[in-house]
Formats: C-alpha cells, structure tokens, sequence
C-alpha cells in the first residue's frame, strides 16, 4: 500500500504515482527498472512505499521523462510532512486522555498560561510551556526527578501531576535572577528566616526573597497543583540553587517546616540529584530526608527548650501555656501546636483554630 490515511489526512508516497506513470507509459516494473538502469527490486520496492525516492532516482526519472528533479523531489518531501502530520494527530488523540488528568485551569487561574480555545490548543501549550514534545513524556517517573512507583498509592495521574508542577516551579526558578550560591550567608541567614514566622506573609515573603536572592537561591513559591503530592523541592542549576515550596496544606507551621525542610536539603549539597518532599514520591534516600526533618525541626524547635515544654506534663498544654513559651522561643504558637499534634501529644482536633493558614496569591 502506498498511501496511508489518518481522519481526513492522506499520504501519498511517490510510489504511488511511479506506480500510475510506469501504467500509462505501457511498461512493466522490470522494463522502467532497465530504463533507469536500476534493479528491479529497487523499482518494487519504490512503488510498495517500502523506500523512499531518493535524489539519485528522482534525477533519473527525470532525465527520463523530461520533468524536473524538483517535481519528484517534493512528491518525497510532500509526503514525508504529511505522514508527520499523521503522527502528529494520533500522537493528539493519545494525548487527549493524558491531558484529562491535568487542571488547566490551573494555568489560567495564576496566569501562567492563556486560556485555550480547544483541546489541541491545550496540549500545544502545554507541551511548549512543560518543554516536552508529548505530554505522554509525563508519565515517566524519572523525567524531572526520580519518584518511587513502588508505592501503591502513587498512581499515573500523580507523577504526570508531579511532573507538570515540579517542571513549572523549575520554569519559575530558572528565570530568577539570584547571586551565586553562598552556603555561609544562608546559613546566618537562618535565625533571621525563623523568626520570620511571628510576620503575616504579606511582610515576610518580600524579605524573605530578598535574603534567598543574596544566598543564591531562586525561591519559587507556588500555589499548589491538584494531585501533584509534592509539597516542596530543590534542583541546583549552575550557581544558583532552586527552592520550590506550595501550599498544599495551607497551615503556617507546615510552611515553616517545609521551607527549613528544602534548606536542609540545600545544605546537604548533593547537586546531582533533583530532591522531592514527598514520602510517597521521592526517590532521596531516606538519611537524606531524615537529616532534612531533623534540620528542620531544630531549627523552628530546638530540643532542650522543646523538651523543657513538654516537662511541663499533659496539664500544662494550655493555649496560654504554649503562647507563653512561644514568646519564650521567639516562634510562632501555631509551630508548637503543630509539633504537639505531629508528635500525638495531643489529637488534630485540638486548637486547629489557633492554626494560621497561608494562601498564595501570584
């Protein structure tokens, strides 16, 4: 067959006229072969789509039949963008269930992207923006870091959701203009970023960049992408490091905790690696992420004065109680709230009220 069609896209291989020209002229395959001094298998082969025309042959049939090379050039060339197109459609019909599983309005909502007229239109820009050439390309764990699919709960639609966001943030983070990374001047920089916590974000975010842009650090914060399942990140680009954070949880002691977290891991160093917070996703080794949850939690509660809190016995988590030793430790009270319920001192339940919660508006 040497013509293929997809919807209403036809291919015509130059076979197919090669085929129609040898009929009119009265000759057999064997005899045109001899004409063009080829073999004969290489005639067949042409007229059964099973090579293309190649200059050479196209050259021939030209001096032969008095047309120009150019005109059976293009009848190659013709057919090779068409049979691109084909693909290109069936790659479309492929990617239309994919990109079911992606929230484009997510896009349009924060303005990253226009709003699309049709699906095509969605998956185009969405291919471009993302920097893959099928959005089928999402489904594979280890495109922008490694996940650990072993997990049940981890599903398809997570890894192509992880992808999408961990791609946007590192779009995001890559455009920052930041000082070469300084591990020193982040690490003095901690105890500023901590009592940043007692500050509505509206005051502590502009500080906040302004203080990563001085360390090196492209700080992303980004709203959170339904079924992603990641809640921050860290890719080292250059001289400069990306830390990326959302809002899935809202809760203000979360923030705090997962921004120290992606410090930790920046202080870790290990540039090669793409690191994801996420038990279920990420593929960092377990010490690694251990040592960042350990970074953390010393940073926003260190131990003695944590525990000096909990010598006080089960009576004393009052809310007064908590205040006052949070003004002891210059944090914020929701941060020992949210440890006391990490740690099952006391349930979820109790004064999730005096919980603050973040929202991110780009």
């Amino acid at each position: 067959m040497n013509n293929k069609e997809y919807e209403n896209i036809i291919a015509f291989h130059p076979g197919f006229y090669i085929e129609e020209i040898i009929e009119e002229l009265g000759m057999s395959q064997e005899e045109f072969a001899k004409r063009l001094d080829v073999s004969a298998k290489t005639i067949s082969k042409l007229v059964n789509a099973l090579i293309p025309l190649s200059d050479d042959l196209a050259d021939r049939i030209s001096v032969m039949l008095g047309i120009s090379a150019e005109t059976f050039i293009n009848l190659q060339k013709t057919y090779d963008l068409k049979v691109l197109e084909i693909e290109r459609a069936e790659k479309l019909k492929e990617q239309r269930d994919i990109i079911k599983n992606i929230d484009y309005t997510y896009f349009v909502n924060h303005k990253i992207l226009p709003p699309a007229k049709n699906v095509v239109e969605k998956i185009q820009r969405l291919c471009s923006f993302l920097i893959v050439s099928d959005l089928s390309v999402l489904k594979k764990p280890d495109l922008v870091a490694s996940f650990r699919t072993t997990v049940q709960t981890v599903t398809e639609k997570n890894i192509i959701n992880a992808n999408v966001w961990l791609q946007t943030a590192f779009n995001f983070g890559v455009k920052k203009d930041v000082k070469s990374f300084n591990e020193k001047k982040l690490r003095d920089a901690i105890p500023r970023i901590r009592k940043m916590t007692l500050m509505p974000p509206e005051k502590f975010l502009p500080e906040l960049e302004k203080i990563f842009c001085e360390c090196g650090v492209a700080f992303v914060l980004l709203p959170s992408l339904k079924n992603c399942g990641v809640n921050g990140a860290v890719k080292w680009c250059d001289e400069k490091v990306i830390l990326a954070i959302n809002d899935r949880t809202m809760y203000a002691d979360i923030f705090w905790f997962s921004l120290f977290h992606e410090i930790g891991h920046i202080l870790q160093k290990k540039k090669t690696k793409v690191i994801i917070s996420d038990k279920t996703l990420s593929q960092t080794s377990e010490d690694l992420e251990k040592e960042a949850d350990q970074f953390a939690r010393d940073v926003l509660l260190p131990q003695d004065e944590y525990e000096a809190f909990l010598n006080c016995g089960p009576h004393g988590f009052t809310y007064d109680r908590i205040c006052f030793y949070a003004r002891k430790m210059e944090i914020h009270p929701g941060i020992i709230i949210g440890r006391l319920q990490h740690d099952g001192y006391i349930p979820f339940s109790r004064f999730t009220n005096r919980r603050v919660k973040y929202q991110i508006i780009m």
